[in-house]
């Protein structure tokens, strides 16, 4: 009985020292072989959408290359021959009312962005893919779009960029 359960204790600290040894642990999200990638690169993200707000160009675009170049190793470079690259659009960017009053007028309006990546993996092509996301946030109805427009195009390109990193990189 003695040698029986020594048998079972061994035979289970082996599998677990094996396991151990199989998983791969990333704090930050990223999959990337970087023995084969090195560098990414970036497209301007144009607004192709019917309402237009200038500045969510450039906030979209830097949130996305902060947290790629923050959370891998890889090297931004201004070409397209990179091993990685992002391009797309800002396909929508509209508000639509959410909850009406008594007096039937909104009380609760929804501002929605909708960007669509391509993301490009020049090492190996099977990776591409090409992706739609879109985020919303909704703010009280008696609130000018202007007072809160610039916080709900950071709040929502940064949920914007997760979605993407995930889809990507992350490989989820």
């Amino acid at each position: 009985m003695k040698h029986n359960l020594a048998r079972k204790l061994i035979l289970s600290l082996a599998v677990m020292i094996i396991a151990q040894g199989c998983i791969s642990y990333k704090f930050n999200g990223a999959s990337i072989d970087y023995n084969r990638y090195k560098t990414v690169s970036f497209a301007n993200f144009p607004i192709r959408a019917a309402l237009v707000y200038p500045p969510l160009q450039q906030v979209f675009q830097n949130k996305l290359q902060d947290v790629v170049t923050q959370q891998t190793r890889l090297r931004q470079v201004d070409n397209t021959n990179s091993d990685l690259r992002f391009e797309g659009e800002i396909t929508n960017y509209s508000l639509s009312p959410q909850a009406v009053g008594e007096n039937a007028y909104a009380t609760r309006t929804r501002l929605t962005i909708s960007v669509r990546v391509k993301y490009i993996d020049n090492v190996n092509d099977a990776l591409s893919n090409d992706v739609t996301v879109s985020a919303y946030r909704d703010f009280d109805s008696n609130q000018l779009l202007i007072d809160v427009q610039d916080q709900l195009c950071e709040e929502i390109s940064t949920e914007l960029v997760d979605l993407i990193f995930n889809q990507t990189l992350g490989n989820w």
